[in-house]
């Protein structure tokens, strides 16, 4: 019976959602406005992989395409057919009626220019680390490494690594290092292990179940990066739909977020080498985490979009039980 009225529900939405007629967009262009305006006026959210609705509804045009994000502006004026126009339709229903991330709609998000498959097992990778590789570690900018010379790194530790997303970045950044990527999610890993088969690494990237740091025995690594669960209770409440839709083991870092980050903390010291570091992301929790542990020099670092949302702290300036 529950199931019946469910359909119900979702047929009575459906009809409400005002479909284009065939004929009246043509160009990608076309279905980029028109996506545009629908999910502006039905108030969406947007928070993973694209942060505002123009750049969620190219997303959308162009995985319904199989085109990659960067090639929209070379066919933004080209005409599709009434088969892929059905199919971007549908797309743009689907977004606005069952409120999920675009990417679990098209089971791929793409971060620094790279696909990667994801669906509900998994967050929506957005993480600001992968800017972070890149222009922080012998990449983009001039300034030197972190933590010295990328091609000496040996070992890379990704912890919470969800998809498996940033241990991939990871071992494009460092190419001579070995990584070993942490996750207590068996569903997680699953998809973890198709992305890593799918980028070729399965010989450079080691998969581990476990809490943290436990499955790893004494290793050490030159680099400990990790996106954590950081969203504390009163953010849990107030989560928008499409990130109800995520898994709450990979948000919920606790009453006041940094449960999971003390952790990572008071245990990173005696899993880096004497020149490591540890690079972690917190979203809004700065203040707080200054406030709990002020004697650690912890770097803050920005991007494109964030201020403060990162952290990097050397080994030399960690103890054993911080």
């Amino acid at each position: 019976m529950a199931r019946g009225r469910k359909r119900v529900a979702r047929r009575k939405s459906a009809a409400r959602f005002p479909k284009a007629k065939p004929g009246e967009l043509t160009t990608l262009l076309d279905f980029v406005r028109y996506a545009t305006s629908h999910f502006v006026k039905a108030g969406l959210a947007f928070a993973h992989g694209t942060t505002d609705p123009v750049a969620e509804a190219a997303f959308l045009v162009c995985e319904a395409l199989h085109l990659h994000p960067d090639q929209f502006q070379a066919f933004a004026t080209a005409h599709v057919t009434a088969t892929e126009a059905k199919t971007i339709l549908d797309l743009i229903e689907r977004r606005i009626i069952e409120r999920k991330p675009a990417a679990y709609l098209v089971n791929k998000i793409y971060m620094r220019g790279l696909p990667f498959f994801v669906d509900e097992r998994v967050i929506v990778p957005r993480s600001f680390l992968g800017e972070l590789l890149d222009t922080h570690f012998g990449g983009d900018r001039e300034a030197a490494s972190l933590i010295g010379d990328p091609l000496q790194v040996e070992r890379v530790l990704d912890l919470c690594t969800g998809s498996g997303c940033l241990a991939i970045l990871a071992a494009r950044r460092f190419p001579n290092a070995q990584i070993d990527a942490v996750d207590i999610s068996a569903d997680a890993l699953d998809v973890a292990t198709r992305n890593v088969a799918e980028h070729g690494l399965k010989q450079r990237i080691a998969l581990h179940r476990g809490d943290l740091f436990k499955p790893l025995g004494n290793k050490r690594y030159d680099l400990i990066i990790s996106n954590p669960p950081y969203v504390d209770a009163e953010g849990m409440a107030d989560l928008p739909p499409e990130c109800r839709a995520e898994p709450s083991l990979a948000l919920d870092g606790g009453p006041d977020g940094l449960g999971i980050v003390r952790r990572i903390l008071g245990q990173a010291r005696r899993h880096l080498t004497d020149e490591g570091g540890l690079l972690c992301e917190i979203g809004r929790g700065r203040k707080r985490l200054e406030a709990a542990l002020p004697q650690l020099p912890l770097l803050w670092l920005d991007t494109e979009d964030s201020e403060g949302e990162v952290f990097f702290i050397a080994a030399a300036d960690l103890k054993s039980g911080n």
